[in-house]
């Protein structure tokens, strides 16, 4: 993370620079230059001697209160610099030197209270690049890159030569997905850092993200020419492929996975490609080495799966899927579920005594309703017990006041199947289906259902329907994947210095 005292240790001294000359430009009579050239000299003890008495014959002067702020900062007197610069705003709010030692100081200790002080500035000063840059990194580090973004474009040239600031910035691109814009500042740093191994992959990631696969493998070249770590060599595999040079691509996935054998996203890219190009046995063999070391992982059954329903082999492709559903039983969970159970760290009694809590008050809302059925079915109530009568009162329930509510239909869906009651899973799941035809969970519970009646004519065509969704799912996965490359990587100390 950006540590904004950082750099205020590296312009500390270049504080009474930074709004002086305002300052000076306003002085008269003798004390008072006398007092400006103390602060110019950075003679601060001689500047606070020769501005007390000043201030005590003129107490309602903010630029006199301003120099004492400037020489108390000039001390490392912050806290009083920082109360003898808001004396001078109570006098004059609009007092620019004033303004500027506040933002200073309170930037220096990576302080929130630093933005609306900016802001006033910016209101003011609307074209002052040295105001927009410390109000971009301060709402960076507040994780605000939508309002950062445009402090860092209007801070203009001050961040160019500074390749940690135009890191934090293309990162702020990245997280909203301005990726050409982010690509173009990534070329930028990787120019000031030729040598930086972490830099230079970056850029390859976006580029590889933006479809640009020749400028990816020509910026990860100086890396694949020295011993590639598997990082650069996932990398320059997806490369490879995009670029349609398969035989590379393999080769450095194979290279990669030889590097880190426990890397799970190296066999689901092995088998993405292996399906891409119909080799859905080597993909099958590759995953199977996969498993053998992680053989918990639900990622590799469902890659595993979804390679056997391409060769046909529906059986097992369920067994796969059921498989990858008990290792991973958040499958199962609706977005909302998920939500309240990292909420209440996991812990289901909590999340359930919190939903129920508000059940009391709102008796028929639709969403609690689904909400404790789903938190009951997580506990793993068995048929006829209270709770999973309760849960399924409650599915029911909510079902009928929203019918549109596509998860509740899901848990009533599981409920059912638990229950013994295939029927009404299968028109639980369709209609579940019918509201999101994503919904990966609902489409494999149809599966079993319809196995438990015996109908079984459909099954192949939803075990396909089934592993589509389930790559598609996996490509997403590999793009979040490299955004957080981008966007989860140590963030560097972008600094910016006070200009006379």
């Amino acid at each position: 993370m950006i540590e904004v005292r950082r750099i205020g240790r590296s312009c500390a001294l270049l504080i009474p620079l930074f709004f002086i000359s305002s300052v000076f430009a306003q002085t008269s009579g003798d004390r008072i230059d006398a007092i400006a050239t103390s602060l110019r000299n950075r003679e601060f003890d001689k500047a606070l001697t020769l501005v007390r008495p000043a201030l005590r014959e003129a107490p309602g002067n903010a630029q006199l209160w301003t120099m004492q702020g400037v020489a108390y900062s000039g001390q490392g007197q912050k806290k009083e610099a920082l109360a003898s610069f808001h004396s001078a705003l109570k006098i004059a709010p609009d007092y620019i030197p004033a303004l500027q030692g506040a933002a200073q100081i309170e930037f220096d200790g990576g302080h929130a209270a630093a933005v609306p002080v900016l802001q006033h500035l910016l209101r003011l000063h609307p074209t002052d690049s040295t105001s927009h840059g410390m109000l971009a990194i301060l709402l960076y580090q507040q994780g605000n890159c939508k309002a950062a973004a445009p402090h860092f474009e209007k801070a203009g040239h001050l961040f160019d030569e500074k390749a940690d600031a135009l890191h934090a910035y293309a990162t702020c691109l990245v997280k909203l997905q301005q990726l050409e814009k982010a690509r173009s500042v990534f070329e930028r740093t990787l120019a000031m850092n030729p040598n930086d191994h972490h830099e230079r992959q970056l850029l390859a990631s976006l580029q590889v993200m933006t479809h640009q696969p020749r400028d990816a493998i020509a910026t990860l070249g100086p890396l694949l020419e020295l011993q590639p770590d598997a990082e650069t060599l996932e990398l320059a595999s997806a490369a490879y492929e995009d670029s349609g040079d398969t035989d590379r691509a393999v080769s450095s996935l194979q290279q990669a996975i030889l590097l880190d054998p426990m890397n799970v996203h190296l066999y689901l890219d092995f088998a993405a490609v292996s399906a891409a190009h119909q080799s859905f046995q080597v993909g099958i063999n590759v995953v199977n080495d996969g498993i053998g070391l992680q053989p918990k992982s639900a990622q590799l059954y469902f890659a595993r799966g979804v390679l056997h329903i391409q060769l046909g082999q529906y059986d097992e492709a369920q067994a796969d899927f059921e498989k990858a559903y008990e290792f991973d039983p958040s499958q199962s969970l609706s977005v909302a579920a998920q939500g309240l159970a990292a909420a209440e760290a996991n812990d289901l009694d909590r999340a359930l005594t919190t939903v129920q809590t508000k059940l009391e008050r709102k008796p028929n809302d639709p969403i609690l309703m689904y909400l404790e059925a789903d938190v009951l079915a997580q506990k793993g109530s068995e048929p006829a017990t209270p709770d999973f009568q309760r849960a399924m009162r409650s599915a029911r329930k909510a079902v009928a006041l929203r019918p549109g509510l596509g998860p509740a239909h899901a848990v009533l869906a599981k409920l059912y199947l638990q229950g013994g009651q295939y029927n009404e899973a299968v028109e639980q799941c369709r209609k579940a289906i019918d509201i999101d035809p994503k919904d990966r969970t609902s489409l494999y519970r149809l599966v079993q259902a319809l196995r438990k009646t015996g109908n079984k004519a459909e099954i192949p065509s939803l075990l396909t329907r089934l592993a589509a969704l389930r790559q598609e799912a996996t490509k997403e996965d590999r793009e979040h994947s490299r955004f957080k490359l981008v966007e989860g990587d140590a963030e560097p100390t972008p600094q910016i210095e006070s200009q006379p």
